[in-house]
């Protein structure tokens, strides 16, 4: 087994448990790209097994902390079982669910997604990619799935020296699969949609959203960045009268339309518009004039900054679409907005909105703080894995 040994004070992060090491904490070792290595304090104590990404500014990702534990398949076996374990004890109104969340799930850089009998998974780290067939045969053989679909092409994997994969693992077939969340159906397709096909984090966030729309009586709902309208339907089914949906796919937009359908909801009452968010918001700012034109807004873009070091950048443009639907909101409306960027914590999310409200001459109440669904858990020990901030804020009358 190959080691890796860290500079001399770079072990307090594995000792509180924390899964990276980065690039700059090595002293001396390399190892084959996933190829599991024994992690050494400076003093060549033992502190993690982890998998070793000669690419990545993240070096190693720890898999164990016990010494006489075996990176084998029966470590992943005990892993992807604690998992389906953890997800069958949460209240998931769906059966589209996140089975593995990377670290949080002990199983840093995959990602699995199920669909009813159709699993999809992201292999997103040299570890995950060195271990794929045997994670696949134990992802079949632990959850019974008909078949596994591959959709490892998020740009991350060529930070770890990885190029895209995507394709059938286990069966074949129609790539299309189609959902239920709490009384909607919702259908989606693993190998042309957004990451693994759907957004399953925001599962409880819509439903959510659907009860502030029936307790205020939203007539007039926005849903920005609508993506296939999951909050586009959660609007109508909470008794909307008219929906704008706005997003720049046209693919999306009509799998917005055929959800409004399929769930029983006169077109008619749902607009889709194929066009840039920010262009119009500023059009209908300008169209509006002193009437705000919508009594419920959603705002959930895509992330705006990955890292840190994008973050600046990023706050510019997410108080930028803030502060213009704040004011196209009417009185007494609610806002529900969103950063899934992990260079934007929760702090720093609310006080870009807070300057979005200042900006707008807007006042406002938060009524709540959002997060992802509990089927994508964040561990104590890794606080990188919450990515997903939100506001309710009611706008004052």
């Amino acid at each position: 087994m190959k080691s890796i040994r860290l500079r001399e004070g770079k072990e307090r992060s594995l000792l509180r448990r924390h899964p990276w090491v980065f690039q700059g904490s090595v002293e001396r070792g390399k190892a084959d790209p996933g190829e599991t290595v024994r992690v050494e304090a400076a003093d060549g104590r033992f502190l993690a097994w982890g998998a070793y990404s000669p690419e990545s500014m993240i070096r190693v990702r720890a898999l164990s902390f016990d010494e006489a534990e075996r990176i084998d398949r029966a470590c992943f076996e005990r892993r992807v079982h604690a998992a389906l374990a953890l997800r069958a004890r949460l209240p998931v109104a769906s059966d589209g669910v996140r089975l593995i969340h990377g670290e949080a799930d002990g199983l840093p850089g995959l990602v699995v997604d199920r669909y009813g009998a159709t699993l999809c998974a992201q292999f997103l780290s040299a570890g995950a990619e060195r271990w794929k067939p045997v994670l696949a045969d134990v992802l079949m053989q632990a959850t019974g799935a008909q078949r596994l679909y591959e959709r490892s092409d998020a740009s991350v994997r060529g930070l770890e020296g990885l190029a895209p994969a995507v394709g059938w693992l286990k069966g074949d077939g129609d790539t299309a699969c189609e959902i239920t969340e709490h009384d909607w159906r919702l259908t989606l397709d693993v190998a042309s949609g957004h990451k693994t096909g759907f957004y399953l984090d925001q599962r409880d966030n819509r439903a959510l959203f659907a009860q502030w729309v029936r307790r205020l009586g939203s007539q007039r709902v926005l849903n920005c960045y609508c993506y296939t309208g999951g909050f586009t339907v959660a609007a109508l089914a909470g008794g909307a009268a008219q929906v704008v949906s706005v997003d720049s796919s046209g693919p999306a937009l009509e799998r917005v339309q055929a959800h409004v359908v399929l769930n029983g909801f006169d077109p008619a009452r749902s607009e889709c518009l194929d066009t840039d968010v920010n262009q119009f918001l500023r059009a209908s700012l300008e169209r509006a004039g002193s009437e705000a034109p919508f009594d419920a807004i959603v705002l959930d873009p895509p992330k705006f900054a990955p890292t840190v070091s994008h973050a600046e950048r990023a706050a510019r443009a997410y108080k930028d679409i803030n502060r213009l639907a704040l004011k196209l909101l009417a009185p007494g409306g609610v806002l529900f907005t969103f950063s899934c960027s992990g260079g934007v914590g929760p702090e720093l999310f609310h006080k870009i909105v807070a300057g979005a409200g200042l900006d707008a001459g807007v006042d406002g109440a938060i009524v709540a703080r959002l997060g992802a669904a509990p089927d994508h858990p964040q561990t104590l020990v890794f606080p990188e894995g919450e990515y997903l901030k939100g506001l309710v804020i009611l706008k004052a009358r």
